[in-house]
């Protein structure tokens, strides 16, 4: 059941491997990608205690040496001060660019680490072991570190591909049905943006994904990885194409933004909520079908994810902070504001210029405070 899906950049490629029990055979696979048989494990605190073992052991019996550092888990790690901490600690290891970090755990550790790895003596390879859903089908997939600042999401990061991904599926099975949900808003993203074939067939299977039947969970876990990969190798660094894997994003960071960035409204949940917005948005336009948008609300709250506004705790927003948020957006260009909005489920498309009043408007009808 174990499948590969290649990321084609030229020398940098690399390989997205998924399936069951990856975890146990991580030493196997990582020792002969490194130069230095030496590796530093970033994991939290809650990753750590429940597999950090069984990488470890797996990496020792390849022949690999390996440090464990460990974050505090949450959002709150990924952050300039968690930054510095964790900078500190591979310095303390005395690592050297022979060395490799493995990023072991969710989004989370997977941006900190990354970044790290991206500037560590000015750069040091990485490797993703992602163990969320959202992890395995997005963040750790294309090279796209960061951390949060008080101003928005993810906007100090740098490009910096992985040299491997194992996405462990049956890492899946200890996810809390919370964080299950967030990660399937990226998976049925992917369908919304670019397969409406696989938009049908998440309809037919949310359950079973969300359940952890493994050939479902292989399957949609298969189908976002090979969409990624498909879009990283064409547009790597975000000129084009792959400004489309943002779709609900703009919406979706500006009320995490609203929220704190904490518990509130986890990143999968806003994700969701913002793509039902971008749907109805569209729709408002007259840019995509009504039809479609009931239809993407109808699948978002299916799988028990806010599929706009009135779901996210705080509602009712402010229209001028939401819109506010929207202009610290990476997509943003020259203060002019950039949708990713669609024409119909599986055919997403880029708008720049977006007029804010428009924009407003539409806001305040579904239900924002001026």
């Amino acid at each position: 059941m174990t499948r590969s899906y290649p990321v084609a950049l030229g020398g940098r490629a690399y390989d997205v491997v998924v399936g069951p029990g990856l975890i146990d055979r991580a030493g196997e696979r990582i020792a002969p990608l490194l130069r230095n048989k030496r590796t530093a494990i970033v994991t939290d605190s809650n990753v750590g205690e429940h597999h950090g073992e069984r990488l470890s052991v797996s990496l020792e019996r390849a022949g690999v040496a390996v440090d464990v550092i460990t974050v505090p888990a949450g959002e709150e790690s990924k952050s300039f001060e968690g930054l510095a901490d964790l900078s500190d600690r591979l310095l303390a290891l005395r690592l050297d660019r022979g060395d490799v970090i493995v990023a072991f755990g969710g989004g989370v550790v997977g941006d900190l680490a990354g970044f790290a790895a991206a500037i560590y003596k000015r750069g040091i390879d990485f490797i993703q072991v992602p163990t969320s859903l959202l992890a395995q089908v997005d963040s750790s997939v294309g090279g796209k570190t960061a951390i949060d600042t008080p101003r928005g999401k993810n906007l100090i990061g740098a490009f910096h591909q992985p040299r491997l991904v194992l996405a462990d599926l049956d890492v899946l099975c200890t996810l809390p049905a919370r964080e299950m949900a967030c990660g399937y808003a990226e998976v049925i993203k992917y369908a919304m943006l670019g397969d409406a074939d696989f938009f049908a067939w998440l309809e037919a299977h949310s359950a079973a994904v969300l359940d952890r039947d493994i050939d479902a969970l292989a399957h949609a876990v298969g189908r976002s990885v090979e969409m990624k990969a498909e879009i990283v190798a064409e547009d790597e660094t975000e000129q084009g194409r792959r400004a489309l894997l943002n779709l609900g994003h703009t919406f979706g960071h500006a009320l995490e933004a609203e929220t704190g960035y904490g518990e509130t409204l986890k990143h999968g949940e806003a994700v969701a909520a913002g793509c039902g917005l971008a749907f109805r948005f569209s729709a408002a336009l007259g840019l995509c079908d009504p039809a479609d948008a009931a239809r993407v609300e109808r699948a978002l709250k299916a799988a028990g994810l806010p599929a706009g506004m009135a779901d996210v705790p705080g509602h009712p927003f402010s229209a001028d902070r939401l819109i506010h948020h929207m202009g610290q957006d990476k997509k943003a260009e020259g203060g002019a504001l950039t949708f990713i909005l669609a024409r119909r489920i599986g055919e997403a498309f880029t708008v720049k210029g977006v007029d804010p009043d428009t924009l407003r408007r539409f806001l305040i009808a579904q239900g924002a405070t001026p």
